[in-house]
């Protein structure tokens, strides 16, 4: 089945926020954002702005209603700074006006005294102060003090990753109206609408079910928009609550730039410990997490990265501890691996620096200590592992001592271009870490001409995820995708939604439809046999003909139907899911927080022009768990999406702050992500399937998340060209591996100029 939006994007008629029709009266918005990183606010001067044409009324903290708090995991972020600001960007005042020209332009009006206070970038400086958002947290198995000493090899090091800007084509935006007694309508690009929907009942001191909130689909989220989209949801809300119109806001792409949140920059210590058979005896791991100015979802991304401190690996004796430090930068947030992909970057990196000390490849230590079935994860849950599966198929399909041959060869025959190559092995964990977000509901209507409604908690966001909806009711029902509408994402339909986060929005809310469409077809399936006098068993439905013991007896879909109505049966049903067997305990941090895992092994290819530092990815080639496909043309768009934006993070995107907390990289200009020219000339993808049973939907396996990491690959392979052109290059593990810190990396730190 193909993708239900494609045809409706190619010809420009799919809906989003910008495409909701203008209703009559609508004002507009605009934030009002704090000219400094940290100070106390001194005076605020509105006077001027507020005289400005077109505007209807300039709000701060003092005007809301509620509580001037949206925090979810920590209360400390205000939605209106109120005395101190922490961050450039930090919203303080919003102005409504008739228009969004007229609304920048009193916006600029606004004037702000503020003290100056000192500031902090830096994670490891906020660690040094005290500055943390929660306190740290550690994952243990075996002994890691005593394992030392079994140790041939013991390695240390540092490893850094920047953030990552999500980008998304959609840039943040809300759109408000009110509606009879005090209710509103929100409709949000918004990843978590029961997120928007609770966190604007606590600001405006309303109850939940006064607010609708309402998606049809997002231009692109990633994570930026699980948590971060609620802030400017609910300032519309604050303005409609008061002017009693409707208010919309959608942000210029400099402002949602500036004043939104991140990935997750990390800096981390780490030491490996191998014995003389290259087994990973020890790892020791400590992660500085730069929060931002606020926890949003940072403790969360912070718990991810140490469920994923070791990749793919056993090890027996590991000790990771992770700090959420907060400093005066945008809070950062949630995307795309949601803190696992810095995780494994620093094992990775560990890994390399070991290969390289002893003087082995990498992937000899990388394949031998792949984790393997009843291997025990060091928070607990024992391993159903298809790592060393995916990584011997890789091998047999891909040939890489070949392609390694022919490497050495081109870098022999060549001066100023080296090749390089890398495996990435990828291990996944699929469910919310906080176990009762592990739920969904769906809400399915069959009609009395055949038709079938479906409203689940999932937001569609470019990752199919209404086709496989979709694809669920027609499968269960047997009926034509024609005869199926996936409808809105609305919180008045589907309560206490969890955010389409995860990589676990298809299984869970998938589930649910699939609770929901057996129990309509069961009720179906017992008027039938009452009518012909047989037992339920013996009913089936096959394209839409009923089946009594496997053959047609005349009766379709439609007529089973108007049978159903007539007798008075349910045509309704609200199915709830939730999967079994998970729990975690953070007092000992041990238990079993994962459905199940994704596996995969990439093998990465490059070419570094070692003259002027820019490099080709040649190819990627990918030995997928797929489990089995739902939909394999929207899965291997996922592997490839997922993965380029990974090479992105890797190579070219970098987040610049000074040190006044201002974000340098804050335009198209100023911040590089792939183009079709950057990307691998070959992506090969290979499916492995499996048919185990799992808590997935239909025993397929999640694709959201686990391909951005194959794209770490690109990195390492960077790092071995360089090598192969300069044995003695020293080079911090810092990403991104842009083409400036390639050619530093060619060059060496002191050396001026190349002698060709």
């Amino acid at each position: 089945m193909k993708n239900i939006d494609s045809n409706s994007h190619l010809r420009g008629e799919s809906i989003y926020l910008d495409d909701v029709p203008l209703v009559a009266g609508t004002l507009f918005a605009a934030a009002f954002g704090s000219p400094h990183a940290h100070g106390k606010i001194l005076n605020l001067d509105l006077s001027e702005a507020e005289k400005m044409p077109g505007v209807a009324r300039i709000f701060t903290y003092k005007d809301v209603p509620g509580e001037n708090q949206i925090g979810g995991i920590v209360p400390d972020e205000p939605l209106l700074a109120e005395h101190h600001v922490h961050f450039q960007g930090m919203p303080v005042a919003l102005v409504v006006a008739e228009s969004v020209e007229e609304a920048k332009m009193a916006m600029k009006k606004i004037k702000i005294d503020i003290e100056p206070l000192p500031i902090i970038t830096d994670p490891r400086v906020a660690r040094e102060k005290g500055e943390l958002i929660v306190p740290p947290r550690t994952f243990k198995i075996g002994d890691v003090d005593a394992a030392w000493s079994q140790c041939a090899h013991i390695v240390e090091g540092t490893a850094d990753t920047n953030g990552q800007e999500h980008l998304y084509i959609e840039t943040q935006g809300a759109y408000t109206f009110p509606l009879e007694n005090g209710s509103i309508r929100i409709i949000s690009s918004t990843q978590g609408p029961t997120a928007v929907q609770r966190h604007a009942a606590i600001c405006l001191g309303i109850p939940m079910h006064m607010l609708e909130v309402d998606v049809t689909r997002l231009g692109g989220g990633f994570g930026g928009k699980e948590d971060q989209a609620s802030m400017w949801a609910i300032l519309c809300a604050l303005a409609t609550y008061h002017l009693k119109r409707p208010v919309k806001y959608s942000l210029d792409r400099m402002e949602d730039m500036r004043m939104t949140g991140k990935r997750n920059p990390y800096s981390s210590d780490f030491k490996i410990g191998l014995d003389k058979d290259l087994n990973i005896i020890a790892y020791e791991s400590t992660y500085h997490q730069n929060a931002g100015a606020a926890a949003d979802l940072s403790p969360a991304v912070l718990e991810r990265t140490l469920f994923h401190s070791t990749n793919s690996y056993f090890v027996p004796n590991v000790k990771a501890t992770a700090y959420s430090c907060r400093t005066n930068l945008p809070p950062n947030t949630a995307f795309r691996g949601f803190g696992g992909p810095q995780g494994m970057f620093v094992i990775e990196a560990a890994i390399h620096k070991a290969a390289e000390t002893i003087g082995v490849p990498a992937w000899e230590i990388q394949s031998r200590n792949l984790i393997k079935t009843g291997d025990e994860f060091p928070f607990g849950q024992i391993a159903e592992s298809e790592a060393k599966e995916c990584w011997v198929v890789a091998n047999q399909i891909f040939e890489p001592e070949k392609i390694e041959k022919e490497i050495k060869a081109f870098n022999a025959e060549n001066v100023l271009f080296k090749k390089g190559m890398s495996f990435m092995p990828i291990c996944f964990g699929i469910s919310f870490t906080k176990t009762p977000m592990n739920q969904a509901r769906a809400l399915v209507h069959v009609y009395t001409d055949g038709s079938v409604g479906v409203s689940t908690g999932a937001v569609e966001m470019g990752q199919g995820v209404n086709t496989k909806m979709l694809q669920v009711a027609t499968q269960i029902f047997s009926i034509h995708p024609n005869r199926v509408k996936i409808h809105t994402t609305n919180t008045f339909r589907i309560a206490n939604t969890s955010p389409s986060a995860a990589s676990a929005t298809a299984d869970l809310n998938g589930k649910a439809v699939e609770i929901a469409c057996n129990a309509i077809l069961d009720r179906l399936k017992t008027i039938t046999a009452e009518k012909f006098s047989v037992s339920e068993t013996e009913v089936s439905i096959d394209n839409e003909e009923v089946l009594i013991k496997g053959s047609p007896v005349g009766y379709n879909w439609s007529q089973l139907i108007q049978d159903g109505y007539l007798k008075r049966i349910a045509l309704s049903e609200h199915g709830h899911y939730a999967p079994p067997g998970l729990h975690y305990d953070a007092k000992i941090e041990k238990g079993h927080p994962f459905a199940y895992h994704v596996f995969g092994t990439a093998i990465t290819e490059v070419t570094v022009d070692c003259l002027r530092g820019t490099y080709l990815v040649n190819s990627v080639k990918i030995v997928h768990d797929f489990g089995t496909s739902m939909n394999t043309a929207i899965d291997r768009g996922q592997i490839e999406g997922g993965l380029v934006q990974g090479i992105g993070w890797m190579t070219l995107e970098e987040i610049v702050y000074d040190e006044n907390g201002r974000l340098r990289s804050n335009a198209l200009s100023t911040y590089k992500v792939p183009d079709i020219y950057s990307v691998p000339k070959e992506i090969d993808i290979k499916f492995l399937k499996t048919e185990k049973d799992n808590m997935a939907i239909l025993k397929s396996k999640a694709v959201g998340e686990p391909p951005l990491m194959y794209g770490i690959g690109t990195y390492f392979a960077l790092r071995n060209a360089i090598k192969a052109y300069r044995p003695d290059a020293e080079m911090e593990y810092a990403t991104p591996m842009t083409p400036e810190r390639v050619l530093m990396g060619l060059v060496g730190k002191k050396q001026e100029k190349v002698t060709v």
